[in-house]
């Protein structure tokens, strides 16, 4: 008898755009469907992963790690790391297909979402599985300002008026190949963006898409679980038609080693004062995005702050566990932040890190 295939949802989208803010949308009104979920990190904290947890995904009922509910796939990008990540995982999750309902996958930041999709017709898999849907989410705010434009002519003024956009970036090849996986595009952020500004970067998306991809917007990754999954789309059978940049995963001109990923750390006085520093950073050095927790002193919570250029939020996530609880005490639980960029130096941002702190701590 054959077996059904179990949808997989992939989820994609640039640095910053709200995809794991999606992902615990989804988990947090699953009701009783049974989900695994893949996260794919650049940056060695497993800063998504943690996140994920603090909505029970990967936990048992006293808050404790568990296995097999969770798979973090770290420092790689799933289009360039298949065979030797990808697939491993999907065999642990086809040992497991009658405890599942559906497999969400968090691609990074960096990742082409095309190679992925087409790993779906492998003989392994192909049978098991099948993706329900690519979803592209994109950061509203940041489309808006030019930054992943597809006009070369409108990056290139914004380029001309800031030096720090470049039409020739493969920010914005990325980014355009992630538009062209998509069977469903979120446009994130809007309460960020005013009516007439959504509808034009709407019409611009439009003119990068299928007639049958439909964009939807959204605030905080918050939409009708039936606009996410059951979208049936079974991507990998039309993948190879859509256009993309970059070729095949192993094309020469995909290489994560432009970018770069660094931790800081240490202590921080306040949520002001951590997103200070943190913005000066991104002031003087090329860092697309900042991830990480704020351990502030006498807060019973553990702080999420994250930022796209110099735009930050944050939100308490959950409580700290006894052992951190003593460390916080004690003042030797650290603040930690990813940082990831071009061109980083560890050791000169830690400094600049630790420097900042000292003058916003006078």
């Amino acid at each position: 008898m054959q077996m059904r295939k179990i949808p997989v949802t992939i989820v994609t989208g640039f640095l910053g755009s709200g995809k794991t803010t999606l992902l615990r949308h989804i988990l947090q009104h699953a009701g009783g469907l049974r989900v695994a979920v893949i996260v794919n990190e650049f940056g060695e904290l497993g800063i998504d992963g943690e996140i994920l947890r603090g909505c029970g995904i990967g936990c048992d009922e006293n808050g404790n790690e568990t296995a097999g509910q969770l798979y973090e796939l770290a420092n790689g990008c799933l289009c360039c790391t298949v065979q030797e990540e990808f697939f491993p995982v999907m065999e642990q999750l086809l040992e497991r297909r009658g405890d599942i309902d559906h497999v969400l996958i968090e691609t990074s930041g960096l990742a082409l979402p095309k190679p992925l999709v087409q790993a779906f017709n492998w003989p392994s898999i192909r049978n098991a599985f099948t993706v329900d849907a690519v979803v592209t989410v994109v950061d509203g705010p940041a489309a808006a300002s030019g930054q992943f434009a597809a006009n070369p002519q409108a990056v290139d003024a914004q380029r001309k008026a800031d030096p720090n956009l470049d039409h020739e970036s493969p920010l914005h090849e990325l980014f355009e190949d992630q538009l062209s996986a998509a069977d469903l595009v979120i446009l994130n952020k809007t309460d960020l963006i005013d009516e007439a500004g959504q509808d034009a970067l709407i019409a611009e998306l439009r003119e990068e898409l299928p007639p049958q991809v439909k964009i939807v917007r959204a605030q905080h990754g918050q939409l009708d679980l039936h606009t996410l999954l059951g979208l049936e789309a079974a991507s990998e059978e039309s993948i190879h038609l859509r256009h993309d940049h970059h070729g095949s995963a192993d094309d020469a001109d995909h290489h994560h080693d432009e970018f770069d990923s660094v931790v800081v750390e240490g202590r921080v006085a306040s949520r002001e004062a951590a997103i200070e520093v943190l913005q000066g950073l991104v002031d003087k050095h090329t860092i697309y995005r900042a991830k990480g927790f704020a351990a502030l002193p006498g807060a019973p919570m553990r702080l999420v702050i994250q930022g796209v250029g110099r735009r930050f939020d944050s939100y308490f996530d959950r409580r700290w566990n006894a052992q951190e609880s003593a460390a916080l005490a004690d003042g030797t639980l650290a603040s930690r932040f990813v940082l990831i960029g071009e061109d980083l130096d560890a050791a000169v941002l830690q400094a600049a890190f630790d420097a900042a702190l000292a003058a916003v701590a006078q």
